[in-house]
């Protein structure tokens, strides 16, 4: 049985944008895609007798949300199988859930009862946060979202937790038969900004090649199953959340890892991940991998 991927929708302009970009990467991937919408009428309504005619009104407004997303799919590519569901809990915990069946999660920046000034909506951010799949957070101008560029973005940091990232970009390069720049953000230390010059220089040609030889290592396996992807590294010198968000800009997907640790509750995210889904100019997909 294909493995879906589920969009969580709620009748927001931002998850008809998610619902959009999910058709296409459901395409690319030839998978079905699932749409689900997260309501808790059935709990408060559970008690309402079996006679009564009348139904809740947000049981009405879920059915036409499902029924509504499902026909905008459908009609942006009736290629792609399309199902939806209406589940009996809140937002969060009904995407987790069905994200232990799916390839990936599929979310808006910002929900429909979102504030206008807030960068990154909850149940986004507590998705991507907990998800024990790939979450992507669909956001940034539409010329981004469509896939402009034909450029992939992942972000090389540790070892630890990047290793699932650089082969979901790869899978995704290929899919869309685009190049990845693999990127890894490097630092001088204060204590080596040295007075002169020419050994400040030597400090960071040090940090450069140091940064170039840890992309080269993190890449090495996983580029030989993908060997028709373009792939660029790119040692960058910055910090690496304002290094991934500029490069964002010009981008059709910004890819990063995120640990994921035994026994440990809250988000899972790290300050790297978290930055990027609330600057960034383009979908951000957080891939997880367990510590």
């Amino acid at each position: 049985m294909e493995t879906p991927m589920v969009v969580g929708v709620d009748g927001s302009d931002s998850s008809l944008d998610a619902v959009d970009w999910a058709v296409d990467e459901a395409a690319r991937h030839g998978v079905p895609l699932r749409l689900v919408y997260g309501s808790l009428w059935e709990r408060y309504e559970g008690g309402r007798p079996s006679f009564g005619t009348d139904r809740p009104a947000d049981e009405i407004m879920a059915e036409h949300i499902i029924a509504s997303c499902a026909e905008r799919a459908r009609l942006r590519d009736p290629g792609v199988k399309v199902s939806g569901e209406v589940l009996p809990e809140d937002a969060v915990s009904a995407l987790l859930r069905a994200g232990q069946e799916a390839g990936a999660l599929i979310t808006g920046s910002r929900g429909r009862g979102e504030l206008a000034g807030r960068l990154l909506g909850s149940v986004g951010l507590a998705v991507a946060g907990r998800a024990e799949c790939p979450v992507i957070v669909v956001r940034g101008p539409e010329r981004n979202r469509r896939g402009a560029f034909g450029r992939v973005v992942v972000g090389v940091g540790d070892s630890a937790e990047g290793s699932g990232a650089v082969g979901f970009a790869l899978r995704e390069a290929e899919a869309r038969g685009c190049a990845l720049e693999a990127v890894r953000a490097w630092r001088c230390p204060a204590h080596e900004h040295v007075d002169h010059p020419l050994l400040a220089d030597d400090a960071a040609r040090v940090h450069a090649e140091r940064a170039s030889a840890e992309l080269t290592d993190a890449l090495r396996e996983a580029v030989r199953d993908h060997p028709r992807v373009d792939v660029r590294r790119e040692p960058v010198e910055g910090p690496a959340h304002k290094v991934l968000v500029e490069m964002s800009a010009d981008a059709d997907l910004l890819v990063v890892g995120a640990p994921r640790r035994q026994g440990r509750f809250g988000l899972q995210l790290g300050r790297v991940a978290h930055a990027l889904l609330h600057h960034s100019h383009c979908p951000v997909a957080v891939v997880p991998r367990r510590g």
